[in-house]
């Protein structure tokens, strides 16, 4: 049986951060304190290793449920199905809905239920839940709807990926200018004339990785003492990544029985470019190969972080010509993959 994404669509806010707008911030050290340099230095060396010169924010009328309904319909029409006919909607997010200005993120009901009610779909048959996971939540969601349809408990389902990050960041924290906001969707189903994934792996680090990636005060002393926000120690996670997604990718190459050179695109969590291009290369050095011209499709330097969202939106945008000189054709062999906080990497093999 193949088992693959019949329809993707995707949601770029149309609001833009770019890096010189944080050139009044004042960012502030782990203790406090201010750097001694200027924030043009600062930002320079972030655009240096991340790759970011801006990034999308959602209009302040819009929640990440908001986001992933306006990915999830043009999924639907781009797959041509009937919405009633879903048996599963999976929305990957890591906050929930968190009002524009607010700091409390709202789970009740899930983002997933929110969808399928602004999608007006009324069979009751058709289930819908969230997916905490970490930036690899939607690859984790594909993998569970691929399940899903394999065992027989399902024929199509939609899986969202969807982020509001840009409101649950420290404005003092400098990595605050990584995060964005965005929504992506595909829907995957049993298609014999279709794409098929060809081989996934899933893996949790937790035995002190855990929290690589954690919430906490700001780093303003003068701040609420009491609200939270997205952290993380960079240095580990960058370490952590090219350790262990390049093997995961291999090993998950290697059970699809699918050869290196077969790999046309590789879709990889935008996170940091120089993550992602030491991660790429390391994949083939593991192979004994060059890294590929242009096998990585990027789309961090305009959209920024937006955790779960980044791979749905990045496939979407190739998918339909609209990141040149990217394209996928039938018949193509890709791979997903994706790290991110738990710590959790995952991976698929998919052939167009």
């Amino acid at each position: 049986m193949k088992i693959g994404i019949t329809g993707t669509g995707s949601y770029i806010p149309s609001v833009i951060a770019k890096n010189e707008d944080f050139l009044n911030h004042e960012f502030l050290g782990t203790d406090g304190a201010k750097f001694g340099y200027e924030n043009a230095v600062i930002i320079e060396k972030f655009q240096s290793i991340t790759g970011i010169a801006e990034r999308r924010y959602a209009l302040p009328e819009l929640n990440t449920s908001d986001l992933g309904h306006l990915a999830a319909d043009k999924a639907l029409q781009d797959a041509g199905i009937d919405k009633e006919d879903l048996d599963y909607i999976i929305f990957a997010h890591n906050f929930g809905d968190i009002e524009h200005g607010k700091i409390q993120g709202d789970t009740l009901p899930s983002l997933a239920t929110r969808v399928k009610h602004l999608l007006r779909i009324k069979n009751p048959k058709c289930v819908a839940y969230d997916m905490i996971f970490g930036c690899p939540g939607w690859i984790e969601g594909v993998i569970q709807a691929s399940a899903f349809i394999k065992s027989g408990l399902a024929k199509k389902c939609l899986v969202i990926g969807g982020e509001t990050l840009s409101r649950v960041v420290d404005e003092h924290d400098r990595d605050s200018m990584i995060y964005s906001d965005g929504a992506g969707a595909a829907v995957i189903e049993a298609n014999p004339d279709g794409g098929e994934i060809l081989g996934h792996a899933s893996l949790t680090f937790a035995n002190g990785e855990a929290y690589y990636l954690f919430f906490d005060k700001t780093y303003n002393e003068g701040g609420c003492s009491n609200t939270r926000y997205i952290k993380m120690h960079g240095r580990k996670i960058y370490e952590f990544a090219c350790t262990h997604v390049p093997k995961a990718m291999a090993d998950c190459l290697e059970k699809s029985g699918v050869d290196i050179d077969e790999v046309k695109k590789i879709f990889i969590h935008q996170a940091n470019e120089k993550m992602d291009e030491a991660i790429i290369k390391r994949f083939y050095r593991l192979h004994n190969k060059e890294v590929p011209e242009n096998i990585m499709p990027m789309s961090i330097h305009k959209l920024g972080n937006s955790s779960v969202a980044t791979i749905p939106t990045l496939y979407d945008l190739v998918r339909k010509g609209e990141l040149e000189p990217h394209g996928v054709e039938k018949g193509d062999v890709v791979i997903f993959a994706s790290v991110g906080a738990g710590m959790n990497i995952n991976a698929f093999v998919y052939r167009v």
